[in-house]
């Protein structure tokens, strides 16, 4: 009796345990979404662009420090014939002369430069907001691979349970079929039901192979691809009206956020070209040195202290086309704003719109289900009594295969509906998500 007790209790201990281990290793959105974060490819390039746009703004800033340079030749003289006047050989005197020299050069006006740094200053705006752009892109990317997944995975299973119940179904009507109580047509609706559901589920096994490989090329390795843990709600909060969507959307889109700084960028191109028109001055010092100069002077050591002003007031008209062309991208870029800001009200709408639609669609479903489960079973129970036939049963399974089928889609898409507009509202990144 005790040893009964013992194996009993040890068996109990074990079935907990992994049950535990399971709930523990199970993949969550989250944990996906930090895969997706850390080392999906697309969003790694993209970060590239921040360190591009750094370096664009110190090449910049070199233009407000001096230059320094230094030179150095060498050259040597070879006279093959020299002659006087009178056509006489003169004497061949030649040097071989050694120059060196330091130069320090510093712009004192150029009235393009400070435009040009605050446009290298909007450009790191520019590469930020649309890294944000990108890894919105990619994180919804993610959460729909990660949903497909689990769906593809519910499918399965869904299509692997109408594939034994058929087959059960089958084997129960070829037994009547021998003692008379359905005919040959009924066993014939069985079989053809049950070819379906072998083509149905090869098809589910395709789906999960093909969404596994999707969710590895946006998320990374999956060592489980039934680990995934399955959730019905996002893990943040999501805006409570439409109108507080479309309010947070206008402070945080980034599509309205690059094209703001797009706009301030053409503003600046209008005063870099402008700036083409302006005088520019720059001051220079130089120390040269130099050995063997001529046949009269050994070595000569000089400095030369030059400012210089310039100014292309006229250049063919050229200079005033280029601030008229950039004067007219301007207001392309604002009227693109504009335009921008309008698309985003209705895109945020109608994600809202979406999300309430969807929410209503998966209540219907899951009544829908819950009906045809109710009928299947009845129906099930009357063709055994011999008040059913063959083709309301198939008829049944194939109603709640379909509400079953449906209800997984609907519950996936409610999800993603509220991941939308996270998005839309430009809030589906990684400060709001708190990823790491």
């Amino acid at each position: 009796m005790r040893k009964i007790f013992l194996i009993f209790i040890l068996t109990s201990v074990f079935i907990l345990t992994s049950i535990a281990a399971n709930y523990a290793y199970a993949v969550t959105l989250v944990d996906a979404l930090n895969q997706a974060y850390q080392n999906n490819t697309e969003l790694n390039a993209e970060r590239e662009n921040i360190n591009v746009s750094k370096e664009d703004l110190n090449i910049t800033k070199g233009e407000y420090l001096p230059s320094a340079s230094i030179t150095g030749t060498k050259s040597q003289e070879d006279t093959n014939k020299l002659t006087n006047q009178s056509g006489g050989d003169a004497s061949i005197s030649d040097v071989d002369p050694l120059t060196t020299s330091i130069k320090l050069e510093q712009k004192l006006i150029d009235f393009g430069r400070n435009a040009e740094f605050k446009k290298k200053k909007i450009g790191l705006n520019l590469a930020e907001a649309k890294l944000l752009k990108t890894e919105q892109d990619i994180l919804y990317k993610a959460t729909e691979a990660f949903t497909g997944l689990i769906v593809a995975n519910e499918m399965l299973k869904i299509n692997g349970s109408n594939l034994k119940l058929l087959q059960r179904q089958v084997e129960s009507d070829k037994v009547r079929l021998e003692i008379g109580k359905i005919t040959v047509s009924d066993l014939a609706q069985s079989e053809s039901s049950l070819a379906g559901a072998q083509a149905q589920f090869i098809q589910a096994e395709n789906d999960v192979v093909t969404n596994k490989l999707n969710y590895e090329n946006v998320i990374g390795k999956i060592s489980d691809p039934n680990g995934l843990k399955k959730s019905l709600k996002a893990f943040v909060a999501i805006p409570e009206s439409l109108s507080n969507a479309i309010e947070l959307s206008q402070l945080n889109n980034p599509n309205i956020k690059i094209a703001k700084f797009e706009l301030e960028q053409a503003e600046k191109d209008v005063q870099i070209a402008k700036s083409d028109l302006s005088p520019t001055a720059t001051l220079s010092l130089e120390r040269s040195y130099s050995e063997d100069l001529s046949t009269t002077y050994n070595e000569r050591e000089k400095d030369i202290l030059k400012a210089t002003v310039s100014w292309p007031f006229y250049s063919g008209g050229t200079k005033i086309a280029k601030v008229n062309k950039n004067r007219n991208l301007k207001i392309r870029k604002k009227l693109l704003l504009d335009n921008e800001i309008k698309t985003n009200n209705t895109n945020v709408a109608s994600a809202w719109s979406n999300l309430l639609s969807s929410k209503s669609f998966l209540a219907s479903v899951r009544l829908q289900v819950k009906a045809a489960e109710n009928a299947n079973e009845g129906i099930s129970a009357e063709y055994e009594r011999g008040s059913r036939t063959t083709l309301d049963v198939i008829q049944s399974n194939t109603l709640l295969l379909n509400a079953q089928i449906s209800l997984a889609n609907s519950e996936r898409n409610y999800l993603l509906a509220q991941y939308n507009l996270l998005k839309s509202i430009g809030l589906l990144n990684s400060d709001y998500l708190k990823l790491k």
